[in-house]
């Protein structure tokens, strides 16, 4: 089973997302905001994607990934981000550090779970 880490402060936003991920067959862990992110996927070798909001306390989504990216460890783990912004400056930091999809709240479950299949297909 592919273990999926769901980042966002909303808990009704984890919620919903680890509920459509969870019917789809994945396993999801959570984390608060990018600083718990951050420290879940430096600590756990086991997973397979991170869907991560941008806007959140502590750390955002997007600085989250620059560390973890950076660090050269998890380089290779595919990060979505799943976020309110739509913002091209936004967009394109976090594709230069390596996020590989970015999808707009609210969301359709359907494609999330589209996008997490294939991401997770070559983990």
């Amino acid at each position: 089973m592919k273990k999926i880490l769901v980042v966002d402060d909303s808990a009704t936003v984890r919620q919903q997302v680890g509920l459509a991920l969870s019917q789809a067959g994945f396993k999801i862990v959570e984390a608060v905001d990018g600083a718990d992110g951050a420290r879940q996927i430096e600590g756990s070798s086991d997973l397979s994607l991170v869907i991560c909001d941008v806007n959140m306390p502590n750390m955002s989504g997007i600085e989250m990934l620059e560390q973890v990216k950076g660090g050269g460890q998890r380089a290779s783990l595919p990060v979505i981000m799943l976020t309110t912004e739509g913002d091209p400056s936004l967009i394109a930091r976090a594709k230069k550090a390596g996020a590989k999809g970015w999808i707009v709240k609210p969301f359709k479950a359907d494609l999330l779970v589209s996008a997490a299949r294939k991401l997770t297909a070559a983990a």
